[in-house]
């Protein structure tokens, strides 16, 4: 029996498969792979693989053409006897059953190869008892599994530990350390694979898996891939075999302990380790003898995940050893552990603060070290406050007098995950977040000096996974730092993450240069840069030296930790504005020592320094405007006639429906005189004032690629609106008058030609439904939010042709209630405009019941454009815009909301807003369906406009988001189906043709005389109201 072992795992987001592990054919008589070598090949496996393990089978069929195999020729789908939610064990019985019950099968005689893929996708593990448990299971279940066909903490122990099963000479077992791994594209590249790169991805796994079937297990490499030409490799003359642990050994890393293996302890060369003759009052006259408790936050570097971990025990990286951390471990002593807590206790041996042993932050032995693997600077503050509440609990310390060094160190999980929401690990965001923190410790704790350590100049840690001959386990890192290890070279990802790394380090120097923690005598921050730049350490061969790296080429051996320690210290004692700023990982560096002339751990103070001050404040920003940069704006070569082969420089006519957003009710007001008028001009979807220089709108966007551009609204006011139909304060049953209106309005217009010119209209509604649900509640339920909605689509479908619909999400509109300001537009006004949203108190049910409807409103939204019902005219798309469905508004400080993106009675919004709202709606427009930015990233940039690309340099359309067009497509006014080639034909249908197309005209005349009926009672009752209510039209969206 000959076993291929693989492990199958799905973590998130990504797929891989990990551990590869192939049976050994006899050691001297093995077959090579030819004629009578393996005839029978036997899956267990997840049905995703299918497609990569037919080509497999369809290859080794080419060596061994009477090849058995349990998958199906004309369906590729495995045999129902092998349930994919079955155990291994369980899978196992059935391939032995399967083998002996076949009759094309001789069970004694022939060659069998087993491919057992290893399923964790089913676990959800989020403690590390739980991960550690989770994966001994696993294990066990595939010792069991190997042990039924052949009658511990990892995969690679239970091989050696079993002695590779092969006591048999005809069994065994190997393990591949190469996993194949799924690269998330839009992570590696920023963009989604097609179709035609998705089957040469399962190409690319298939050749991998057949590589990894060949090659020694010590000598893997990467097969050559010239774009669409793969070279498969082939069995040798001198190597002719299936390569196993018997014929092509592996090596395997010796569980010697890590602590015999690291660099020895450090020397104390420093002879005056007294502390200050009297307790010192100033921060800046501070000895290292008079700090009396040490603390620390951050991540995972600090919290000592797998510092001592054995070099192939990847699962222990797991483990925190805390008590050999960096900054704040203190297990044994100098001349053992270097850490910065020992190097401490030569200068006070009554120290305390430290950690020790292994742990979580919660456990005693932790004491102040509050660091949280996997933290990002979003969860610093939460450390620092369990941090003081610790300080100040434990009898151990006098929080008054006591002198504390507090080191705080954080970035490297934001860089690291700044490619998936650029938005949440911005500069900005991180350096909130870290400010928060120290913030907290100023206020909070006296007699502190805070190291604040530079973020890790992270990048360099891609040359360990770009040397395969490391082995390190890259499908893991990938998990869990994809962009760092994703990006290609000199790719514009990898632009991003250097730009990103030292915007964190720049921002940390603006904070510290401000001054605004030293404005106590008792409290300082310093920065300590020595992770500025980053040196990787290499072997006398040139290739990095995995040494320095814990089990998985991520975290950092004891090794590395002690270099840090000491380097740390050192810059302690350097002068600020000359302090060490790039970490060489040199295993001579030797410890600093306090001078007679500098006795003291410096700051700013005592080292003469003059800060900065603050950045200089930017000049006003004078207008909203943006810049443009795309090169090609030329129309399409042919006029189209299809919808979805549309380019922005073949609209020549846009149109706007919707409420107070779309008209610019008070964009430009100053004051509440002026918050009636229509800025129509401005407005993001349909403005056309000036130029895209000083104002950013769709309109002036498209007039880049088209001058001649037709129906934009200018000015104020109704004289020059265009074909801006909003109406301020319109709820969703006005909106199909609004269409009508804009029917009448196009065909009416000499300057458009009705029948020929491309037509873009764009959608908006549904803000004031919401803000009125709780008074109507029947009339602006969900279902009729949806019903008026298709009517309208339905009139622009029939009416208008060659015509493109962005229909705009509606937002989340409970963060209304965080826009504040203590004036009387925004207390009086903001109420009366949207009571049912603002009234309602924070977790009571009248709110929760708005946020429910709010979001059955996007669903029915989504529900009814997902749909075909607008696919069938070739002339005719709808397209959801989703921008706003995930809404983000920026703060300038903690829960307060930016006012400048608001009119002044805080509900309406401002022409800064118009203009963040406009290129949201232009980069969605280039989006292909189902890739779309579903958040809006309100922060000011002049250059954040897209340009379409040169091979899809359409707007996306549901159609042309698809990998490849339609075969065939109708034609304007005709009734032909819509195919695509991977689209199952359906059987004709029994109804006649005549039946639905009369159904729909008796349907469609019955819809429209019941909405006039509900219109005309809804007007009656508007003008019995109107003598008793004063209403303005601002107040409704």
């Amino acid at each position: 029996m000959d076993v291929l072992l693989m492990d199958y795992l799905s973590f998130g987001a990504f797929q891989q498969l990990d551990c590869l592990a192939l049976r050994r054919f006899p050691l001297s008589s093995l077959p090579p792979l030819k004629g009578s070598g393996i005839h029978n090949v036997v899956f267990l496996c997840s049905t995703e693989l299918s497609k990569v393990l037919s080509r497999l089978r369809e290859l080794l069929t080419v060596f061994s053409p009477g090849l058995i195999s349990q998958l199906s020729d004309e369906t590729e789908s495995y045999s129902p006897q092998l349930l994919p939610h079955s155990t291994l064990v369980e899978q196992a019985k059935e391939v032995s059953l399967y083998l002996r019950s076949n009759k094309d099968i001789d069970v004694n005689q022939d060659w069998k190869l087993v491919l057992l893929f290893i399923q964790v996708d089913q676990l959800c593990a989020c403690e590390q008892q739980q991960v550690l448990s989770d994966i001994k299971k696993v294990v066990e279940d595939v010792d069991e599994a190997l042990q039924l066909m052949h009658t511990q903490e990892s995969l690679d122990e239970l091989m050696v530990q079993k002695h590779w099963y092969r006591d048999r000479d005809d069994f065994t077992v190997t393990l591949q350390d190469t996993p194949f791994i799924r690269d998330p594209p839009s992570v590696a590249n920023g963009k989604p694979l097609s179709e035609f790169e998705e089957l040469k991805r399962i190409d690319d796994l298939m050749v991998q898996m057949w590589t990894n079937l060949l090659q020694p297990t010590d000598d893997q490499h990467k097969t050559a891939d010239n774009r669409n030409i793969i070279t498969l490799p082939c069995p040798t003359e001198d190597q002719p075999f299936l390569r196993t642990e018997g014929n092509s050994p592996s090596y395997h890393h010796s569980e010697v302990s890590v602590l015999s293996q690291a660099l020895p302890g450090t020397d104390m060369p420093c002879e005056d380790l007294g502390p200050s003759a009297s307790t010192p009052t100033s921060v800046h006259e501070l000895r290292p003898g008079d700090i009396k408790v040490v603390a620390a936050v951050g991540d995972s570097l600090t919290a000592g995940n797998g510092i001592a971990s054995s070099p192939n025990n990847i699962l222990d990286v797991l483990r925190q050893y805390r008590g050999l951390s960096w900054s704040i471990g203190g297990d044994e002593n100098l001349t053992t552990v270097t850490t910065l807590p020992n190097i401490l206790k030569h200068f006070n041996h009554n120290l305390t603060g430290y950690s020790v042993g292994v742990g979580k932050q919660d456990t005693p032995q932790a004491f102040l070290n509050q660091a949280v693997a996997g933290a990002k600077s979003k969860d610093v503050p939460s450390q620092v406050q369990a941090l003081v509440a610790r300080m100040k609990n434990d009898p151990r310390i006098n929080f008054e007098s006591d002198w504390k060094l507090i080191t705080v160190f954080i970035g490297g999980n934001d860089a690291c995950e700044h490619c998936r929401n650029s938005l949440l690990f911005s500069v900005e965001n991180y350096i909130r977040n870290v400010q928060e923190s120290l913030d907290f410790l100023h206020k909070e704790v006296p007699r502190a000096l805070v190291n604040l350590v530079e973020s890790i100049h992270i990048s360099p840690l891609r040359e360990m996974h770009i040397e395969t001959s490391l082995k390190c386990p890259t499908w893991l890192v990938n998990i869990l730092c994809p962009c760092v290890v994703l990006p290609k070279p000199n790719s514009e990802a990898l632009l991003n993450l250097e730009n990103i790394n030292k915007g964190y380090q720049h921002a940390l120097h603006e904070i510290v240069e401000s001054g605004r923690y030293d404005t106590r005598s008792d409290f300082t921050v310093v920065i300590q840069p020595f992770f500025r730049e980053i040196v990787v350490p290499r072997q006398p061969d040139g290739r990095p030296d995995r040494s320095f790296f814990s089990a998985d080429c991520f975290h950092l051996s004891l090794k590395a930790q002690t270099l840090m320690a000491r380097s740390l210290w050192n810059n302690m004692l350097e002068p600020v504005g000359n302090k060490t700023a790039k970490q060489v990982f040199n295993t001579s560096a030797t410890l600093k020592c306090p001078t007679k002339t500098s006795p003291f751990i410096r700051t700013y103070n005592n080292s003469n320094y003059i800060y900065s001050g603050p950045s200089p404040t930017p000049g006003p920003i004078t207008n909203w405007g943006s810049d443009f940069s795309c090169g090609n704006v030329s129309p399409s070569d042919i006029e189209p006639t299809s919808v979805h082969k549309l380019r922005p420089s073949d609209i020549q006519v846009v149109a706007a429906l919707g409420d107070s957003i779309t008209a610019g009710t008070g964009a430009k007001s100053n004051n509440l005189l002026e918050l009636n008028q229509d800025y129509g001009g401005v407005s993001w979807s349909i403005g056309g004032d000036q130029s895209l220089d000083t104002v950013t709108t769709l309109p002036n966007i498209l007039m880049k690629f088209n001058p001649f551009l037709k129906g934009v609204s200018k000015g104020q006011g109704s004289r020059q609106k265009g074909f801006n139909m909003a109406v301020p304060g319109a709820k969703i049953s006005e909106l199909p008058a609004q269409v009508q209106t804009l029917i009448n309005a196009m065909k009416e217009n000499k300057e458009v030609n009705f029948e020929k010119d491309w037509k873009l209209v764009t959608i908006f509604i549904g803000g004031n439904d919401l803000c009125s649900y709780c008074l109507d509640q029947n009339n602006l339920s969900p279902k009729n939010y949806s019903h008026n909605l298709q009517l309208s689509l339905d009139m622009l479908s029939k009416e208008i042709p060659r015509l493109l619909v962005n229909v705009v999400e509606i937002m989340q509109i409970n963060w209304l209630k965080s826009v504040q300001r203590n004036t009387l537009g925004c207390s009086l006004l903001q109420r009366i405009s949207c009571p049912c949203v603002i009234n309602p108190t924070e977790n009571s049910p009248e709110f929760e019941e708005i946020r429910q409807i709010n979001y059955e409103y996007q669903t029915e939204l989504n529900h009814l454009i997902s749909g075909d019902r607008y696919d069938r005219k070739e002339d005719f798309a709808v397209v959801l815009q989703p921008f706003l469905h995930n809404s983000f508004i920026p703060q300038i400080g903690v829960g307060e909301p930016d006012p400048s993106f608001f009119s002044v009675d805080c509900f309406h919004i401002s022409e800064r807003a118009h203009a963040e709202m406009a290129i949201a709606l232009w980069n969605n427009m280039l989006e292909p369906v189902g890739k779309k930015q579903t958040y809006n990233n309100f922060t000011y940039d002049r250059s954040k406009i897209h340009c379409p690309s040169e091979a899809r340099p359409f707007i996306f359309t549901k159609i042309n988001s698809l990998s490849s067009l339609p075969v065939s497509t109708i034609a304007p006014n005709t009734t032909t189906t819509i195919t695509s080639p991977s689209t199952v034909p359906k059987s004709p249908s029994s109804t006649p043709v005549w039946v639905p197309v009369v159904v729909g005209i008796v349907s469609l005349l019955a819809g429209i005389a019941v909405s006039w009926i509900i219109l005309g009672r809804f007007q009656r009752q508007k003008n019995k109201n109107s003598g008793n209510v004063a209403e303005t039209k601002g107040t409704g969206f």
